[in-house]
């Protein structure tokens, strides 16, 4: 018997986080990042997107109101990435961060994309990147991919605004 396998369209839809201030949120992944809100349940939770998806993210605070950030070194969510359509467009989020003094955990090069590392108001995580066009992926000599963790030249990766 073949074991199953996800169909290859499949995708990630949204993510759901629990966050310990509703307003808070809003404002780093709408105000700072630039996501829209679909929808709003009360005051309890909001639905945002981009591009007018009916949602990428949803935000709420049914069980988490008011409470300190869990624990790094316990079962649960590393980070939410989020792919930008273009190493440009990475630039230019990038841009906004320094802008508004928002600090970064961490920036890398995966080969198969570049990233950027952050943590939203509840220490949650969260990864801003691109991925290379799939022929400019790295591969080992027998031909399977090779992934890695090498520093991103921010200043590099800022230039490419200017194109």
């Amino acid at each position: 018997m073949m074991a199953y396998k996800v169909p290859p369209a499949t995708r990630i839809g949204h993510v759901h986080l629990k966050v310990s201030d509703l307003q808070r949120s809003i404002d780093f992944y709408c105000g700072l990042l630039g996501f829209e809100i679909t929808t709003m349940y009360g005051s309890q939770a909001a639905f945002i997107s981009a591009g007018g998806y009916h949602h990428h993210i949803g935000l709420n605070t049914w069980y988490s109101r008011n409470t300190p950030p869990a624990p790094v070194k316990a079962p649960g969510l590393f980070h939410t990435a989020i792919l930008y359509p273009t190493r440009k467009d990475l630039a230019g989020i990038l841009y906004r961060l320094m802008q508004k003094n928002y600090p970064l955990t961490g920036a890398a090069d995966h080969g198969v994309s570049e990233a950027l590392y952050l943590n939203d108001p509840d220490e949650n995580g969260v990864e801003l990147y691109w991925d290379r066009p799939k022929e400019a992926w790295p591969l080992h000599a027998d031909g399977s991919l090779e992934m890695y963790t090498r520093e991103l030249d921010l200043d590099q990766l800022l230039q490419e605004r200017e194109h």
